[in-house]
């Protein structure tokens, strides 16, 4: 591969600096996951976003969290079309071989990818239309959750669609056969989770009231 190159000095450093301290007190632990596997207690859909860290807004330590990237984090519906399906992908092998007891679709603040849905729905961004654009054909997912938008300001508009991209992505989990099959017979539990950035603050949805509420 001629085009790769060595990593950036500050990474090496910063690996290095991890190694000497963070690793080496606790090597044991680091030897047990190792050897006994991930046994993640939760999976996490993220946004790709840099902004947005999954493992310090919770807590968690490393074997905790089964986590998925993509932009908006945003679930497809279930589409078994023989073709390369990252996320799916994900979701199957976190609900049937590792069996999470718990699936959080994680949302933020500022979304650069709901911002980009918002202005291709409304006309505002065409480049995002063509075919191949593959940021504009992955936020078609998102286009259902545009479509439900209450009338108002488009900063209020945006920032609504910011959690029904993680309202829209918990609806297409349910239309895979093992998440419904899972959620049903109560192995697995969906939860809906928006992030505000800048207040560090989450909002948690709630079903009975069909609202984020703060914790």
């Amino acid at each position: 591969m001629k085009h790769a190159r060595p990593l950036p000095a500050y990474l090496v450093k910063r690996y290095q600096g991890w190694k000497a301290t963070t690793f080496a007190e606790n090597a044991t632990w680091f030897h047990k996951l190792a050897e006994d596997g991930q046994h993640p207690r939760a999976m996490v859909i993220s946004c790709c976003d840099s902004r947005v860290h999954v493992t310090s807004i919770f807590g968690a330590d490393q074997g905790e969290f089964f986590i998925h990237r993509n932009i908006a984090n945003l679930v497809p519906t279930y589409s078994p079309d023989g073709q390369h399906h990252g996320t799916s992908a994900a979701v199957e092998y976190a609900v049937t071989a590792l069996k999470v007891p718990h699936l959080i679709v994680l949302g933020h603040s500022s979304c650069g990818g709901v911002k980009g849905c918002y202005d291709m729905c409304s006309g505002a961004a065409p480049e995002l239309e063509v075919d191949s654009s593959f940021v504009g054909r992955w936020m078609d997912i998102l286009r259902p959750g545009y479509e439900r938008l209450p009338k108002g300001d488009d900063d209020t508009r945006r920032a609504a669609l910011e959690k029904e991209a993680v309202l829209v992505s918990l609806e297409n989990l349910m239309t895979f056969p093992f998440v419904k099959s899972a959620v049903e017979d109560g192995a697995l539990s969906l939860h809906g989770v928006w992030n505000d950035i800048g207040a560090g603050a989450i909002e948690v949805f709630d079903p009975e009231k069909s609202a984020f509420a703060p914790v």
